[in-house]
């Protein structure tokens, strides 16, 4: 027997008729809230979470809550992991109010408080009257004033939807933790699915218990102090409108001073929906993951770490991120068979790494050539990663694609747009340079998909976009980490004692195959020492070798050179001012009216 002088699960004797007419006792039991009439309308449709949803959440939903509730930093979600995951915490959020939609109404913004903010509310001595038939409130204290966490949440509907949510003032953390709020108030999914088995006929307390089986899967759902009244009170609105007859599970049965009880040799309910919709965890594509999905045991990791970003990387003194050349080659140091033609050189082990190198990087950069020659996606198809049973955009990187004179044509079709749309990827960045018209269309397509321009007018001696201005723009916009991946120009340049300082570390996939005379190949320009005499162009040092399959994948660094030449300056007669964003098709137009660049960096 309980404290309270009832069984296991709360019930008392009388609650065995609850089987002949459930409905005239649930009426009178305690109630916390009693829904208002568009509330009860409300209620009468069928919910959308059934018990199904609580013996099989979604993967990794405590950790998810965790962090819904914490909000540290910006997340980022499609807007279906939004719609299903909120749910779970709107015990903790409330809406204040909504701001609307921008201009272009792609933009809603909507702004929710933690829900401990609204002052303690005592209850009247005497509450008012009640209609007729209903049942008197008997209210209790509702704790608040507590704590002064605000959101600001952002749903973007374009050529992805997606939710960004973001912390507003200077209070930065609650003052209490998830479980206060699981104490004081039960989430929207809890309270569906309670109602909905009600609806299917089930009696609130053999809801009760059958819910309170897994008590795992429960506590991780936010209900580890669900409370059979909880689900009297989720069920009370449709229960006032349908006198019927309710009844216990199958396979349970009513035991005096137990309450609700499970009979001799049933398997728990919990247990047969579960396996009933467990999936093989061995299959590739489980829990809906993409079948081009690429996985890189963690033991193959540690090799590369100590040459890739810090997971908490930041931005340098110099205002230089991270810089990651890396590149596959053939025996004769080729990236591709002959220029504009794509070659594939890595094998399934040394592609899993590449992807594996996307996913620890901000950003990934390549040459509008690479772009042109091979439609890159430029994502990350590794496990974990968002779209690929990650969370939101979670380790994919943002492309960047150095195209000085708008080359690269980008249309609904272009494989880095269809990546976006599946929810795979990020829209790229465009590094630009004044000089030309572009089509006020692009720019908007491009702005559509979540991608903008860059426009850069630094340059060097030989009115070339600068490298250290390319990436110090791409660290202004937030950018801690870039990976370098061609194509054979841009290679070649950072490889050349002028740029070579901006790049921290060097990894390079060696295939055991010679691609031929006439390709796109690796060869910085030879070195020469005082007198003359031809030297070796560059010797990577810290180098380590693994092998992956057949390939061979070395990782190095660029030592300082003695007698290295200074970074190029810019020209002493500076171009136009720098365009950092191009925030209308009218500026956009207005311009690129200046100054062609003779050459690009790739």
């Amino acid at each position: 027997m309980s404290e309270d002088g009832h069984g296991a699960n709360g019930d008392t004797p009388a609650d065995e008729h609850r089987q002949d007419n459930p409905s005239d006792h649930d009426q009178a039991d305690h109630q916390a809230e009693h829904p208002g009439p568009a509330e009860a309308t409300a209620q009468s449709n069928y919910p959308n979470r059934t018990i199904k949803d609580l013996f099989n959440p979604p993967k990794n939903i405590a950790a998810i809550r965790q962090l819904l509730f914490d909000v540290s930093e910006k997340i980022e979600l499609h807007t279906h992991e939004f719609d299903l995951y909120w749910p779970y915490v709107d015990n903790v959020w409330v809406r204040q109010h909504r701001a609307g939609t921008d201009k272009t109404g792609r933009y809603r913004t909507d702004y929710y408080a933690c829900r401990l903010q609204r002052p303690t509310y005592t209850p009247k001595a005497v509450d008012k009257p009640r209609p007729e038939g209903t049942p008197t409130r008997k209210k209790q204290i509702r704790e608040g004033g507590k704590c002064h966490m605000k959101l600001k949440v952002v749903r973007y509907e374009g050529g992805y939807q997606g939710v960004t949510i973001t912390q507003l003032g200077d209070k930065t953390e609650h003052l209490h933790d998830l479980d206060t709020m699981d104490r004081i108030k039960r989430s929207t999914v809890l309270m569906e699915i309670a109602r909905s088995e009600v609806m299917n006929g089930y009696m609130p307390a053999s809801v009760y218990t059958v819910m309170s089986e897994d008590e795992a899967k429960l506590t991780a759902s936010g209900g580890r102090y669900l409370k059979r009244e909880d689900v009297r009170n989720a069920s009370q609105a449709w229960r006032q409108q349908h006198k019927e007859t309710l009844r216990v599970h199958e396979g349970y049965r009513y035991d005096h001073g137990n309450g609700i009880v499970r009979q001799n040799g049933t398997v728990p309910l919990a247990e047969t929906v579960s396996s009933a919709l467990a999936v093989d965890p061995t299959l590739p594509y489980y829990a809906g993951l993409p079948p081009n999905t690429l996985t890189f045991p963690v033991e193959n990791r540690t090799f590369l770490d100590s040459y890739l970003p810090p997971m908490d990387a930041t931005i340098a003194e110099d205002g230089l991120p991270h810089v990651t050349l890396t590149y596959a080659t053939s025996m004769d140091s080729s990236l591709s068979l002959a220029p504009g033609i794509q070659t594939v050189l890595s094998g399934p082990q040394s592609k899993a790494m590449t992807h594996y190198l996307r996913s620890r990087h901000d950003a990934i950069l390549v040459g509008v050539r690479t772009a042109l020659a091979d439609d890159p996606a430029l994502n990350c198809r590794l496990e974990g990663a968002g779209g690929y049973g990650g969370l939101g955009w979670e380790g994919q990187p943002r492309p960047v694609v150095i195209d000085p004179a708008g080359r690269w044509l980008l249309t609904p079709q272009t494989r880095v747009i269809r990546t976006v749309s599946e929810g795979k990827g990020k829209a790229p960045w465009i590094i630009m340079a004044p000089g030309f018209s572009i089509d006020p269309n692009r720019v908007e397509m491009l702005r559509y998909y979540g991608g903008k321009h860059l426009g850069l007018t630094d340059y060097d001696k030989r009115w070339r976009l600068r490298w250290e201005a390319i990436l110090k723009a791409l660290a202004a916009e937030g950018i801690k980490s870039v990976m370098i991946e061609g194509g054979g120009m841009v290679i070649n340049e950072l490889l050349l004692p002028q740029h070579s300082h901006l790049v921290n570390s060097v990894i390079v996939t060696v295939a055991p195959t010679y691609l031929g005379r006439g390709g796109v190949t690796i060869s910085p320009a030879p070195n020469q020492d005082q007198f003359g005499r031809p030297q070796a162009a560059l010797r990577f040092k810290d180098v380590r070798w693994q092998s992956f399959g057949e390939d061979a994948v070395m990782c190095g660094r660029i030592p300082a050179m003695e007698g290295q030449p200074a970074p190029e300056p810019a020209p002493t007669t500076a171009p136009p001012r720098p365009v950092s964003f191009f925030n209308s098709s009218v500026d956009a137009q207005n311009t690129f009216q200046r100054r062609i660049p003779q050459s690009e960096p790739s």
